[in-house]
């Protein structure tokens, strides 16, 4: 008798912490506001506990785009 093979799941997209996102960014937090402000900064989210995080790939995807301008 044979084991079921299990169907693996792609990994889920991370969340990451908005100091993470901003180090990765190599810019101030003051920037990241008036960027969300204008509508410029990758869209972010409050998690539960309350902290501000970004999707992974929001953040590549903005990534990407700053490096194609």
């Amino acid at each position: 008798m044979s084991t079921p093979t299990r169907r693996r799941r792609p990994p889920k997209d991370e969340l990451v912490p908005l100091s993470e996102a901003l180090e990765e960014l190599r810019i101030s937090r003051a920037t990241w506001y008036r960027w969300r402000n204008q509508g410029y900064a990758p869209e972010a989210r409050r998690t539960p506990s309350g902290r501000i995080c970004v999707r992974r790939s929001v953040l590549d995807a903005f990534k990407d785009e700053l490096e194609a301008a």
